[in-house]
């Protein structure tokens, strides 16, 4: 599976991507499910600067991250992620997304059932909702896996940062039962296929 996503990726995208602008840096928005796992995941990437943990696509302001657990303020567990356009593209970031977790469930990722946990992009400009979508089609038309993605793509509208317990979870408590037993294993294999483009 991770194959066949990182093959559509490899070939050159329809879209064309502006390398002569200034370096800026730019923000991409994503949720695959627990929000510990996508920190750590995007982290290891050469060219991401800071990812954030937090709660994106609700109806509730100033969320906790108790309310969100409840699945009613219609957040989804989410991560802001800076990154240095000159060493990483938006498209590098999309395949990184779809190898970090299983686009096909719905409303969970393994055992963290609920819609905080689904599968989302949230787009910041009509250039990242034309990549998200041409990715997502391309993707289902070559069957990359065995059930069609359910990804969201919506607009960004606000994101509100997690508690500071939440931040850096992973690194900070890698000897937690979560963390080495879930996290870790995930972990290995993102960056097995990641690893010519990983941090130093």
């Amino acid at each position: 599976m991770q194959i066949a996503v990182c093959a559509t990726f490899a070939s050159p995208s329809r879209i064309a991507v502006n390398h002569l602008k200034p370096a800026t840096l730019d923000t991409a928005t994503f949720a695959t499910g627990c929000f510990w796992c996508t920190e750590a995941k995007f982290q290891q990437l050469k060219g991401v600067k800071k990812v954030t943990s937090g709660f994106a696509g609700g109806h509730v302001a100033n969320p906790t991250y108790e309310q969100v657990c409840t699945g009613t303020t219609g957040h989804a567990e989410a991560c802001n992620i800076v990154y240095d356009s000159k060493q990483i593209t938006y498209d590098e970031l999309l395949e990184a997304f779809f190898v970090a977790h299983d686009p096909t469930q719905l409303n969970r990722q393994g055992n963290d059932v609920g819609t905080q946990y689904r599968s989302a992009i949230f787009f910041h400009n009509a250039v990242q909702k034309e990549k998200a979508n041409y990715y997502v089609n391309k993707l289902n038309t070559e069957k990359a896996y065995k059930s069609k993605i359910v990804t969201q793509i919506v607009p960004y509208t606000v994101f509100y940062k997690a508690e500071g317990y939440h931040q850096n979870y992973y690194n900070l408590n890698s000897s937690q039962p979560y963390c080495k037993y879930v996290i870790q294993s995930e972990l290995e294999k993102f960056k097995k296929v990641f690893k010519d483009r990983l941090k130093k």
